[in-house]
């Protein structure tokens, strides 16, 4: 008998497991600008991105990773995600937009709703990992959009 990937139980195990101490995997990302190395994700200041399509991209449900909102999301939508109105375990959450500590400008901010009212982003504004949260960040933070995709269904 041939074994049966569980994908959904993988998918939500990785997002949990991403959140669980220092993960350094989502910190840094280089590219050569006007003749210099820069780390486009400032040591994980702005990694969530990074951190959303690399989960999405590692369980094949979008087609690269990307180092902007806009950009995973534009993915996302010809990948087959879809906004939804209920909250579900394993979906992803754009949050509004909000000025960054660094650079002055309104940056959106994404992660993965886990059930129980929590969320895991990548904690751009403190230590620059994968880490749990209430979904809103307290009622302080309200979402924009709620992506589902059709092989997360049960």
């Amino acid at each position: 008998m041939k074994p049966i990937l569980l994908k959904k139980k993988n998918y939500l195990a990785m997002i949990e497991n991403a959140a669980r101490g220092e993960n350094w995997m989502f910190r840094n990302l280089y590219f050569e600008i006007d003749g210099k190395g820069v780390d486009v994700l400032e040591n994980g200041g702005l990694s969530c991105a990074m951190f959303v399509s690399a989960i999405l991209y590692l369980n094949k449900m979008i087609g690269d990773l990307h180092t902007t909102v806009i950009g995973a999301e534009d993915d996302m939508i010809k990948s087959g995600w879809y906004a939804i109105e209920d909250l579900r375990s394993g979906a992803v959450l754009v949050w509004e937009k909000r000025i960054g500590d660094k650079d002055g400008l309104p940056h959106n901010h994404n992660g993965f709703y886990i059930g129980d009212n929590i969320a895991i982003s990548n904690d751009s504004k403190g230590t620059g990992f994968p880490h749990k949260h209430h979904y809103t960040y307290n009622d302080t933070r309200k979402i924009e959009k709620i992506y589902w995709h059709k092989l997360l269904d049960d």
